[in-house]
């Protein structure tokens, strides 16, 4: 009777301690997506100002320009839903359109010499890394967690405590934005 109950009690605390492991790394999942929406947002709130500066000079990329005003606005409307895999396409098809952007604004001299532009396009840069940083943080805390998850005997019970996994920040195999962003300067 004593090691039924010493075994009971063992089994408890073990899946009192796995059950609270699981919740501290679906948190953690849960403060990295966070981060990213960070960096999206301030992505988002400097993508305006980078259009208005470029917009006289490149009168001939109006196309590209709307590319990038069209991915923004998708992009801030699926960061509202909160849904993780359509703010994942969504932000992936702004990532194409600002690297096109860049690419193209590369073949204008007076953009290049132009010091607001410079800064925007510096800030817009290091904001891309920071997104970039974020994302790899996410998905190595949702490796963690989905392992955690995965695991025996952990897997026995985490479906039954509620827990599922939790999907990486990863573009489509037939993306768009695997490919190269192709730019031509034949005009």
């Amino acid at each position: 009777m004593i090691v039924l109950a010493i075994v009971l009690l063992l089994l408890g605390g073990w899946l009192v301690m796995t059950f609270n492991g699981l919740i501290k790394l679906r948190n953690q999942v849960a403060n990295a997506f966070r981060q990213i929406d960070v960096q999206l947002k301030r992505r988002h709130d400097l993508i305006p100002n980078l259009v208005e500066s470029v917009k006289g000079e490149m009168k001939f990329e109006k196309e590209t320009l709307e590319r990038v005003i069209q991915a923004r606005a998708a992009a801030v409307s699926a960061g509202q839903g909160g849904n993780p895999g359509e703010i994942m396409a969504k932000e992936g098809m702004l990532t194409q359109a600002l690297g096109r952007l860049m690419a193209v604004s590369e073949n204008y001299p007076n953009l290049k010499a132009n010091e607001s532009v410079k800064t925007l396009i510096e800030e817009l840069t290091h904001t891309e890394n920071q997104i970039g940083f974020a994302r790899q943080f996410y998905n190595d805390v949702v490796t963690k967690f989905n392992t955690g998850q995965q695991v025996f005997p952990t897997n026995i019970f985490s479906s039954l405590l509620g827990f599922t996994p939790s999907a990486l920040w990863e573009l489509p195999s037939d993306s768009p934005d695997r490919e190269n962003v192709k730019v031509d300067l034949a005009v």
